[in-house]
């Protein structure tokens, strides 16, 4: 079993930054693909940006690319999202997500192990 723990969430005007960080406890977590989504009311969950185990493969969406970046650091089982240039469209839920090497990292059944999300509003 793997816990997530997200942190860094909060309130911004547009324009600024927020750095996302994602503590990951449990079974061998430094293997699992990591990744992070959003979820605004009304909307399904979202993929946001994704990276594998190896940092080696690193994915995001089209309407966040240029403006954040995810790393994570496997010594210390963490999962940061850089998040720059924020509008008041990137207003959500963000969700930090862990699953096993291999399979669609952009696709949320990919990733069995969820955070409880962290909220980030960005006003225009």
């Amino acid at each position: 079993q793997v816990q997530l723990v997200e942190s860094g969430g909060g309130s911004v005007q547009a324009g600024g930054s927020l750095r996302l960080s994602c503590a990951a406890t449990g079974r061998t977590p430094s293997t699992l693909d990591m990744g992070w989504f959003r979820q605004s009311p009304g909307k399904e969950r979202a993929f946001v940006a994704a990276i594998n185990w190896r940092s080696d493969w690193i994915s995001y969406a089209d309407s966040v690319k240029g403006r954040f970046t995810i790393s994570r650091d496997n010594a210390k089982n963490t999962v940061v999202l850089q998040m720059n240039s924020l509008r008041a469209e990137d207003t959500a839920v963000y969700y930090c997500a862990a699953g096993p090497s291999g399979l669609s990292l952009s696709s949320a059944s990919s990733y069995p192990y969820w955070g409880q999300g962290t909220q980030v509003t960005v006003s225009s």
